[in-house]
Protein backbone atom coordinates (compact mmCIF):
# COMPACT_ATOMS: atom_id res chain seq x y z
CA UNK A 1 0.00 0.00 0.00
CA UNK A 2 1.34 3.63 -1.19
CA UNK A 3 2.21 5.92 1.53
CA UNK A 4 -0.60 9.05 1.68
CA UNK A 5 1.61 12.30 0.65
CA UNK A 6 1.25 15.38 1.68
CA UNK A 7 -0.09 16.43 -1.13
CA UNK A 8 -2.78 13.80 -1.50
CA UNK A 9 -3.79 14.55 1.87
CA UNK A 10 -4.19 18.42 1.50
CA UNK A 11 -6.56 17.42 -1.72
CA UNK A 12 -8.81 15.12 0.52
CA UNK A 13 -9.19 17.73 3.33
CA UNK A 14 -10.51 19.93 0.18
CA UNK A 15 -12.66 17.62 -1.06
CA UNK A 16 -14.11 16.55 2.45
CA UNK A 17 -14.64 20.37 3.22
CA UNK A 18 -16.44 20.75 0.00
CA UNK A 19 -18.88 18.08 0.43
CA UNK A 20 -19.82 19.18 3.62
CA UNK A 21 -20.71 22.80 2.68
CA UNK A 22 -22.49 21.31 -0.44
CA UNK A 23 -24.40 19.14 1.87
CA UNK A 24 -25.46 22.22 3.81
CA UNK A 25 -26.44 24.41 0.70
CA UNK A 26 -28.37 21.59 -0.54
CA UNK A 27 -30.41 21.17 2.96
CA UNK A 28 -30.84 24.79 3.04
CA UNK A 29 -34.60 26.69 1.96
CA UNK A 30 -35.00 27.82 -1.31
CA UNK A 31 -37.58 30.33 -1.51
CA UNK A 32 -40.06 30.16 -4.52
CA UNK A 33 -41.12 32.55 -6.64
CA UNK A 34 -44.73 32.89 -8.13
CA UNK A 35 -44.24 33.43 -12.21
CA UNK A 36 -46.23 37.05 -13.22
CA UNK A 37 -48.69 36.46 -15.77
CA UNK A 38 -50.31 39.73 -18.22
CA UNK A 39 -53.53 37.51 -16.52
CA UNK A 40 -52.34 38.10 -12.99
CA UNK A 41 -51.42 41.33 -13.66
CA UNK A 42 -54.86 42.19 -14.70
CA UNK A 43 -56.49 40.44 -11.82
CA UNK A 44 -55.07 42.60 -9.67
CA UNK A 45 -55.91 45.54 -11.64
CA UNK A 46 -59.98 44.66 -11.61
CA UNK A 47 -59.35 43.98 -7.51
CA UNK A 48 -57.78 47.65 -7.20
CA UNK A 49 -60.64 49.65 -9.63
CA UNK A 50 -63.32 47.88 -7.51
CA UNK A 51 -61.26 48.82 -4.25
CA UNK A 52 -60.85 52.64 -5.09
CA UNK A 53 -64.83 52.61 -6.34
CA UNK A 54 -65.61 51.68 -3.32
CA UNK A 55 -63.68 54.29 -1.55
CA UNK A 56 -65.22 56.73 -3.47
CA UNK A 57 -68.85 55.91 -3.23
CA UNK A 58 -68.16 56.05 0.98
CA UNK A 59 -66.90 59.41 0.89
CA UNK A 60 -69.86 60.29 -0.98
CA UNK A 61 -72.18 58.27 2.01
CA UNK A 62 -69.38 60.16 3.99
CA UNK A 63 -69.65 63.29 2.78
CA UNK A 64 -73.76 62.99 2.66
CA UNK A 65 -73.88 62.35 5.96
CA UNK A 66 -71.36 65.57 6.81
CA UNK A 67 -73.83 67.46 5.16
CA UNK A 68 -77.10 66.22 7.33
CA UNK A 69 -74.84 66.80 10.70
CA UNK A 70 -73.60 70.22 9.88
CA UNK A 71 -77.04 71.24 9.15
CA UNK A 72 -78.31 69.72 12.55
CA UNK A 73 -75.70 71.42 14.15
CA UNK A 74 -76.64 74.54 12.67
CA UNK A 75 -80.08 74.46 13.78
CA UNK A 76 -79.08 73.61 17.27
CA UNK A 77 -76.55 76.32 17.20
CA UNK A 78 -78.96 79.00 15.73
CA UNK A 79 -81.44 78.14 18.82
CA UNK A 80 -84.55 76.81 15.27
CA UNK A 81 -87.38 74.79 15.62
CA UNK A 82 -86.25 71.49 14.00
CA UNK A 83 -89.93 70.98 13.95
CA UNK A 84 -90.65 73.97 11.93
CA UNK A 85 -88.08 73.07 9.32
CA UNK A 86 -89.99 69.63 9.06
CA UNK A 87 -93.09 71.28 8.84
CA UNK A 88 -91.49 73.40 6.16
CA UNK A 89 -90.26 70.34 4.07
CA UNK A 90 -93.47 68.61 4.32
CA UNK A 91 -95.11 71.19 2.95
CA UNK A 92 -92.72 71.82 -0.25
CA UNK A 93 -93.25 68.01 -0.27
CA UNK A 94 -97.34 68.35 -0.63
CA UNK A 95 -96.79 70.84 -3.00
CA UNK A 96 -94.90 68.52 -5.01
CA UNK A 97 -96.76 65.23 -4.74
CA UNK A 98 -100.29 67.66 -6.05
CA UNK A 99 -101.80 67.14 -2.22
CA UNK A 100 -102.16 71.26 -1.61
CA UNK A 101 -104.48 73.44 -3.60
CA UNK A 102 -102.28 76.36 -5.99
CA UNK A 103 -102.63 79.01 -8.19
CA UNK A 104 -101.07 80.90 -10.50
CA UNK A 105 -101.02 82.43 -14.53
CA UNK A 106 -102.37 79.57 -17.14
CA UNK A 107 -105.20 78.52 -19.23
CA UNK A 108 -108.74 77.09 -18.91
CA UNK A 109 -109.90 74.53 -21.94
CA UNK A 110 -113.81 74.12 -22.56
CA UNK A 111 -114.36 70.56 -24.29
CA UNK A 112 -117.54 69.52 -25.51
CA UNK A 113 -119.50 67.39 -27.60
CA UNK A 114 -120.75 68.53 -31.08
CA UNK A 115 -124.92 68.05 -30.80
CA UNK A 116 -125.44 69.93 -33.58
CA UNK A 117 -127.35 67.55 -36.35
CA UNK A 118 -125.38 67.75 -39.39
CA UNK A 119 -122.01 67.14 -36.75
CA UNK A 120 -118.90 65.13 -38.69
CA UNK A 121 -118.45 61.47 -38.28
CA UNK A 122 -121.81 61.64 -36.44
CA UNK A 123 -121.99 56.96 -37.19
CA UNK A 124 -118.94 56.75 -35.85
CA UNK A 125 -119.10 58.97 -32.37
CA UNK A 126 -116.39 61.23 -33.72
CA UNK A 127 -118.68 64.27 -32.54
CA UNK A 128 -118.55 62.86 -28.78
CA UNK A 129 -115.54 63.72 -26.76
CA UNK A 130 -113.85 60.91 -25.50
CA UNK A 131 -111.35 59.78 -22.80
CA UNK A 132 -108.43 59.53 -25.11
CA UNK A 133 -109.48 62.84 -26.23
CA UNK A 134 -109.04 64.09 -22.91
CA UNK A 135 -105.71 62.32 -21.92
CA UNK A 136 -104.32 63.28 -25.37
CA UNK A 137 -104.73 66.83 -24.37
CA UNK A 138 -103.50 66.24 -21.02
CA UNK A 139 -99.99 64.97 -22.24
CA UNK A 140 -99.59 67.83 -24.61
CA UNK A 141 -99.87 70.10 -21.73
CA UNK A 142 -97.64 68.55 -19.36
CA UNK A 143 -95.23 68.53 -22.45
CA UNK A 144 -95.86 72.51 -22.77
CA UNK A 145 -94.58 72.78 -19.10
CA UNK A 146 -98.07 72.57 -17.20
CA UNK A 147 -97.33 72.65 -13.45
CA UNK A 148 -100.62 71.51 -12.37
CA UNK A 149 -104.11 70.16 -13.90
CA UNK A 150 -107.42 69.69 -13.11
CA UNK A 151 -110.48 68.28 -15.04
CA UNK A 152 -113.52 69.67 -13.51
CA UNK A 153 -112.05 69.85 -9.94
CA UNK A 154 -110.24 66.98 -10.20
CA UNK A 155 -106.46 67.03 -9.63
CA UNK A 156 -104.54 65.23 -12.11
CA UNK A 157 -101.56 63.21 -10.86
CA UNK A 158 -99.71 60.33 -11.95
CA UNK A 159 -102.04 57.67 -10.12
CA UNK A 160 -105.46 59.53 -11.94
CA UNK A 161 -107.55 57.02 -14.00
CA UNK A 162 -109.58 58.88 -16.51
CA UNK A 163 -111.49 56.65 -18.51
CA UNK A 164 -114.69 56.76 -19.97
CA UNK A 165 -118.33 55.16 -18.75
CA UNK A 166 -121.13 55.39 -21.44
CA UNK A 167 -122.04 59.10 -21.57
CA UNK A 168 -119.47 60.51 -18.76
CA UNK A 169 -115.70 60.26 -18.03
CA UNK A 170 -114.63 59.13 -14.87
CA UNK A 171 -111.62 60.71 -13.45
CA UNK A 172 -110.26 59.69 -9.46
CA UNK A 173 -113.35 58.07 -9.48
CA UNK A 174 -115.91 60.52 -9.77
CA UNK A 175 -118.62 61.26 -12.70
CA UNK A 176 -118.07 64.30 -14.89
CA UNK A 177 -120.00 64.82 -18.20
CA UNK A 178 -119.67 67.47 -20.48
CA UNK A 179 -118.92 69.86 -20.74
CA UNK A 180 -115.18 69.41 -19.25
CA UNK A 181 -113.33 71.83 -18.09
CA UNK A 182 -109.56 71.39 -18.09
CA UNK A 183 -107.19 74.49 -15.77
CA UNK A 184 -103.84 74.32 -16.41
CA UNK A 185 -100.85 76.87 -14.71
CA UNK A 186 -97.35 77.40 -16.60
CA UNK A 187 -97.38 79.59 -19.06
CA UNK A 188 -100.07 81.02 -20.97
CA UNK A 189 -98.91 81.26 -23.97
CA UNK A 190 -97.12 77.80 -24.31
CA UNK A 191 -100.13 75.85 -22.91
CA UNK A 192 -102.90 77.99 -25.42
CA UNK A 193 -100.07 77.02 -28.78
CA UNK A 194 -100.60 73.16 -27.38
CA UNK A 195 -103.63 73.23 -27.91
CA UNK A 196 -104.34 75.95 -30.85
CA UNK A 197 -101.32 75.35 -32.90
CA UNK A 198 -101.63 73.75 -35.97
CA UNK A 199 -100.77 70.03 -36.16
CA UNK A 200 -101.55 69.51 -32.86
CA UNK A 201 -104.61 67.31 -31.34
CA UNK A 202 -106.57 70.03 -29.77
CA UNK A 203 -106.53 71.62 -33.38
CA UNK A 204 -107.68 68.62 -34.95
CA UNK A 205 -110.38 68.24 -32.90
CA UNK A 206 -111.86 72.00 -33.05
CA UNK A 207 -110.99 72.03 -37.04
CA UNK A 208 -111.36 67.93 -38.20
CA UNK A 209 -113.85 66.43 -35.92
CA UNK A 210 -116.16 69.84 -35.47
CA UNK A 211 -115.85 69.29 -31.60
CA UNK A 212 -115.87 72.10 -29.00
CA UNK A 213 -112.79 73.08 -28.30
CA UNK A 214 -112.32 76.97 -26.47
CA UNK A 215 -109.10 77.70 -24.78
CA UNK A 216 -109.10 81.16 -22.19
CA UNK A 217 -106.14 82.86 -20.90
CA UNK A 218 -106.51 84.03 -17.73
CA UNK A 219 -103.92 85.62 -14.92
CA UNK A 220 -104.70 83.33 -12.21
CA UNK A 221 -106.24 79.63 -12.11
CA UNK A 222 -106.88 78.00 -8.66
CA UNK A 223 -106.86 74.12 -9.15
CA UNK A 224 -107.30 72.04 -6.05
CA UNK A 225 -105.01 69.59 -4.27
CA UNK A 226 -105.54 65.23 -4.63
CA UNK A 227 -108.79 65.04 -1.98
CA UNK A 228 -109.10 60.95 -3.27
CA UNK A 229 -107.60 58.44 -1.12
CA UNK A 230 -104.96 56.71 -1.96
CA UNK A 231 -102.40 54.08 -0.63
CA UNK A 232 -100.21 52.09 -2.05
CA UNK A 233 -100.66 48.10 -1.61
CA UNK A 234 -97.08 46.58 -3.82
CA UNK A 235 -94.78 49.44 -3.92
CA UNK A 236 -92.69 49.95 -0.77
CA UNK A 237 -89.74 52.32 0.08
CA UNK A 238 -86.69 51.24 -0.40
CA UNK A 239 -84.57 51.48 2.52
CA UNK A 240 -81.07 52.85 2.60
CA UNK A 241 -78.33 49.84 2.94
CA UNK A 242 -81.29 47.38 1.24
Amino acid sequence: MKKMTKANFIILVVFVVFGIVLGVQIKQKVPYFTPVTLNSIETTKYEIDNINKEIEELKLMLKDKEEKIQLYENIARDDKNIIDLLDKELKKTKLIAGFVDVKGPGIIVKMEDNNSEDAFGQSYDLDLIHDADVLRIINDLKEAGAEAISINGQRVLSISEIKCGGPIIRINGKSIGTPIYIKAIGDPKLLSAAINAPNTYGYALKNIDQLIIETEIVDEVIIPGYSANFEFKYAKPIKEGD
